[in-house]
């Protein structure tokens, strides 16, 4: 600056600091509030700064000559010979410094196994209440090591300091319990999830030469990992950091690259276990627990011996494994395991020794993959197991073997030569589309299956092969679940309905006068909305207590509430399932979204409408109290379903994706004519929440919560578009009912519980599975309701369906649903074909699931009911009163 700075101090305490030639000048004076700054490139401290929370960062400066004493105000300024005076005002101290001194901190390599990673300059974090000589030595220590380093004088702000950044090493002053407990701070940061791999030290006080020293087990209890007995010298300083950064912290950073290793090993779709040199299961991955039908709490700390054996595999074949792994050689074969279940399964298996310290084996990896060669496929393959190591060889040759090709379970196809096909030509066809198959890095489940039907193919009689090259036809088609519909003459109410529910347009595919009942035309007089749930008027809080029945009758609740049921039923339905608890937010904000997503609902469809919508969400808070639903999902998955339910048709138009698409809409160019609606309804209910904080009902959850949420929500309601109707159901069966079917009748046969169809249903894939089902039935729940509530939903759909075919007629637009013309459609025939095509599978899939009696036998009833109002051949729609008449 050229002169020294002048420093006042106001009456208020306040700190001014100016230049000596700049004195004159109010312009150039900053203001530094009670406490610690750093102001025109210095350091200024007060005594202020001891009496209150604080983390001070240290800035880098050079080290101070030997000569130096202890007191801070004697410490030599950057380039200069001359010490540094330490002007007071008024009693109160203040310190200058520089703060631009050269920084050596530099990042560096460290190589573990073959990960390569770069280590960021140590941090350090210093816990002193009161600066003396053994706080500034560790902190000249941290500057000639290059660390980064902060200091904290309360246990407060030490905490504070050490969550924000994560420190790798933390000294805490434990000499004196006057200011803090040393101990209760080393708690409360071990306490935090961050501090797994930080190294804490502390500095204790100096003994005597005739004092006896006193254990380190209270230091070690209370999470310290050091001690330091109080030397002020920088170099012992100095010296006590480096050895710590090469010793724990170095190796504490080589442990926390291991959660990448382990992240992945999570994440890998073979099944890998590993032991101990002594084969006790220290690690299994989910891919283990899926194939072997065991939880990993029931396998780690077992040893191998302890699990059941198959009697499948050959006598000898364990000693012969244990010959091979223990001389540090690397075994590969065949093998059968038994599930938890008791059935015994074929698997490849590779076990590979892990050497660690002394050059020892320490570990045993086991990478096993479900085997699903045939047997003719196993002449591919040869044995290339040691003589030496395997004893002999005749034996282990049917066990032990390296695959020729580089790919596991994959297939040299250019290498197989017929020699007794009677269907050649057929085989020559498939050799070169086969050989770019198993070319590909990448192999998908449809692809394995292709590989296995043609190994099968290949020693077949031509009329195996044939009917083989018919299956592999149909595998190639994108729509395997979609079933198709023949070319006869079929009942045009279901080939209209089908086509029209789903297709995405351009395709011609094809009622009573219906009178709405009363609750049609309701007037929009005002009602408050609630404050909180104990503010619901009395006439719909009786009707509310009701909510949990499947009978519950939400046109009544249309009534009461003006066309406005989804706020009340919602306000109650989260309430029960404690939805703003998990969220983080309050009621009002849970209240205020649910008015911004009904008002987005048209009251003018007939159908689709803030109706509907609660109709929905009762629907899927009623499946939720299902115990076996309840027991397959977690909590997030419950808010996701209940959101999904709410909003999965705000902003419908009254129209289909057909219709949409057709007529060029703007959703239609913006969605690629794909999904449109559904795809619509999630966006802006997304769009809604996030633009006004007052309705924003994620604003308070964890980042990685909400992305978890968001994605489920969106799952959700993209199943309900029925283009992929079949898919989702057909999944659902296939992973879901016959693997519970098959689990609960083998647990019957053994007397065994049922835990492990219970684990499968709990697999992310699983859940997603179930949450598709479960939304997709409430979607469309009306044939299961009570009958009366079944007429008025038929009437209400088919009303709308009219209002589109009149418009397709008006504005010459393909006609989707021809068979929906007001003036000739019969309503019960239209619904006895969407009984038959969509609702009956799906709820008997979802009944075997969920156990649900009372709504199958609605369905039952109301299917009766159709039947008998189409055979009768009525004109109207009749209550089951008037069917006497």
């Amino acid at each position: 600056m050229g002169c020294a700075p002048s420093i006042h101090v106001s009456q208020s305490g306040v700190i001014y600091c100016r230049d000596s030639d700049e004195s004159n000048s109010p312009n150039q004076t900053t203001t530094i509030s009670q406490g610690t700054a750093t102001l025109h490139g210095l350091f200024i401290k007060t005594d202020a700064a001891d009496s209150i929370p604080s983390v001070l960062a240290y800035q880098s400066r050079q080290q101070p000559p030997p000569s130096a004493g202890p007191r801070r105000k004697e410490r030599r300024e950057p380039g200069s010979s001359a010490r540094a005076r330490t002007p007071r005002c008024c009693g109160i101290e203040a310190e200058t410094q520089t703060s631009n001194a050269s920084v050596k901190a530099s990042t560096a390599e460290v190589q573990i196994g073959p990960m390569r990673l770069t280590q960021d300059p140590i941090q350090v974090l210093l816990i002193f209440a009161k600066e003396d000589n053994q706080s500034d030595g560790f902190w000249w220590a941290c500057d000639r090591a290059g660390y980064r380093c902060n200091i904290a004088r309360t246990p407060e702000s030490a905490l504070e300091s050490f969550l924000d950044k994560h420190q790798e090493i933390i000294v805490i002053d434990h000499r004196n319990s006057r200011y803090f407990d040393a101990e209760d701070i080393c708690r409360s940061i071990r306490a935090t999830k961050p501090s797994e791999h930080t190294v804490i030290l502390a500095v204790i006080p100096r003994t005597s030469a005739d004092q006896e020293e006193t254990s380190v087990l209270p230091l070690l209890n209370a999470g310290f990992d050091r001690q330091f007995m109080e030397n002020s010298s920088i170099t012992a300083c100095y010296n006590e950091l480096v050895q710590i950064e090469h010793g724990e912290v170095r190796s504490q950073f080589k442990l926390r690259a291991c959660n990448a290793a382990f992240t992945a090993l999570d994440r890998c779709q073979e099944a890998i276990e590993i032991t101990s040199e002594d084969h006790v299961i220290q690690y299994v991955n989910p891919a283990f627990e899926r194939m072997m039908g065991y939880h990993k709490g029931e396998l780690i700390g077992k040893e191998l011996t302890e699990l059941p054996k198959s009697d499948k595999n050959c006598a000898d074949l364990l000693d012969t494994i244990n010959t091979c792994i223990k001389k540090g050689k690397e075994w590969q074969g065949v093998y059968y395991a038994r599930r938890k279940s008791g059935d015994s399964i074929q698997q490849h298996v590779k076990i590979t020794p892990v050497i660690g310290q002394g050059g020892k084996i320490r570990h045993f990896v086991s990478l096993k993959r479900l085997y699903c060669a045939s047997e003719n496929s196993k002449q591919l393959y040869k044995s290339h197991h040691d003589e030496k190591y395997a004893g002999d060889n005749s034996q282990s040759e049917s066990y032990s073997f390296k695959f020729k090709n580089r790919r596991k379970d994959s297939t040299d196809v250019n290498s197989i030569t017929s020699q007794s096909s009677d269907a050649s030509s057929l085989q020559t066809r498939r050799y070169s589309s086969m050989a770019r198959i198993h070319s590909m890095t990448i192999e998908a489940p449809i692809t394995k299956v292709i590989n296995i039907i043609n190994a099968a193919q290949e020693n077949s009689p031509v009329t195996v092969a044939e009917a083989l090259d018919r299956v592999l036809e149909i595998l190639r088609t994108t729509e395997l679940y979609s079933p198709q519909l023949g070319t006869k003459d079929e009942d045009p109410h279901t080939s209209d309905l089908v086509g029209g529910l789903m297709t995405d347009g351009l395709r011609r595919l094809s009622g009573n006068e219906y009178v709405f009942s009363k609750n049609m035309n309701l007037s929009h007089s005002h009602l408050s909305v609630p404050n909180t749930v104990n503010d619901v008027p009395p006439c719909i809080t009786q009707l509310l207590d009701n909510e949990e029945s499947w009978d519950f009758d939400i046109f009544e609740l249309e009534a009461l509430t003006n066309k406005r049921p989804l706020v009340f039923l919602g306000l109650k339905i989260f309430s029960r399932f404690g939805v703003s608890e998990f969220l983080n937010c309050s009621e009002a904000t849970l209240r205020a979204w649910l008015q911004v997503i009904e008002a987005n609902y048209h009251s003018s469809n007939s159908y689709h409408n803030s109706t509907h919508a609660a109709d929905v969400l009762h629907a899927t808070a009623f499946f939720l109290g299902q115990e076996r639903v309840k027991g397959s999902l977690d909590r997030l998955d419950e808010v996701a379903a209940l959101i999904a339910a709410t909003i999965h048709d705000v902003d419908h138009p009254g129209r289909t994706n057909s219709f949409l698409c057709n007529a060029g809409s703007e959703l239609a160019v913006l969605y690629n004519d794909t999904a449109v609606l559904e795809s619509h309804h999630t966006a802006l209910a997304f769009q809604l929440t996030i633009k006004d904080s007052k309705c924003n009902i994620f604003k308070n959850i964890d980042r990685n919560h909400y992305r978890s949420l968001r994605q489920s929500i969106i799952d959700m309601v993209l199943a309900t578009e029925m283009t992929k109707h079949f898919e989702h159901v057909n999944k659902f069966v296939n992973s879901i009912n016959k693997p519970m079917a098959s689990e609960e009748t083998s647990s019957r046969s053994e007397g065994s519980d049922c835990e492990c169809a219970a684990n499968k249903k709990n697999f992310p894939d699983n859940q997603t599975l179930i949450k598709r089902m479960m939304i997709k039935c409430a979607d469309v729940a009306n044939p299961c309701r009570p009958l009366e509530l079944c007429i008025e939903w038929a009437g209400r759909i088919s009303e709308e369906y009219f209002a589109q075919t009149d418009e397709e007629k008006r504005q010459g637009l393909p006609v989707v649903m021809p068979v929906f013309d007001r003036n000739t459609c019969s309503i019960p025939k239209s619904q006895i074909s969407f009984i038959d095509y969509f609702i009956t599978d799906m709820f008997d899939a979802w009944d075997a699931f969920a156990h649900l009696p009372v709504l199958m036998q609605n369905l039952a009833n109301n299917y009766k009911h159709w039947k008998t109002l189409d055979e009768l051949k009525c004109k109207t729609l009749r209550l089951p009163s008037e069917n006497n008449n």
